[in-house]
């Protein structure tokens, strides 16, 4: 299962998605059928509703980039798929365990990713809700480690980035 925590900082998104967070929870659940690695998973990431001044001082605050940008994708693990973050997970159990009989491991069945930030002004508009879920599922992937900076990482993304858009556009909102 995916949830995904929608806050909306620039109103102009209300025009073209009415109830963001709806819509995306009806997207989201075609996910699951891309990654085994979300099987018996609750997996939580966050979206920022953003405009231009919002997206340009965070990307200039984290990234040292002074100027505005579509999406940007803050990873909770450097890369997830990689499964370094299960180490982590059963190291801090077997120590909590010990300390605390009562721990229950059911716990760790939930991840978060990260935060995704979305700049409505980098949107368009005449096709507003494709190109926003496009943005999404990429600034989704960067959740999970992906990278496009050779040709041969861009290939790979933009591949799972359809194949999940297709998914996605099956759903109607």
């Amino acid at each position: 299962m995916i949830k995904i925590d929608v806050f909306i900082q620039n109103k102009s998104w209300k025009k073209y998605i009415s109830n963001p967070s709806k819509y995306l929870g009806s997207k989201a659940r075609y996910i699951n059928s891309s990654f085994s690695f979300f099987k018996n998973k609750k997996i939580n990431f966050s979206i920022l509703l953003a405009g231009n001044k919002e997206v340009r001082a965070l990307n200039k605050k984290f990234r040292k980039k002074d100027k505005t940008t579509d999406v940007l994708s803050f990873p909770f693990y450097k890369n997830i798929m990689q499964r370094d973050w299960r180490m982590d997970v059963n190291f801090r159990y077997d120590r909590l365990k010990k300390n605390h009989p009562a721990f229950n491991k059911k716990e760790f069945k939930e991840v978060y990713l990260g935060d995704i930030i979305l700049n409505f002004y980098k949107i368009n508009k005449k096709n507003f809700k494709r190109d926003f879920n496009r943005l999404w599922i990429h600034g989704f992937l960067h959740l999970l480690g992906y990278q496009h900076d050779t040709n041969k990482d861009f290939y790979k993304m933009r591949k799972l980035e359809n194949r999940i858009f297709k998914q996605t556009e099956k759903t109607k909102c």
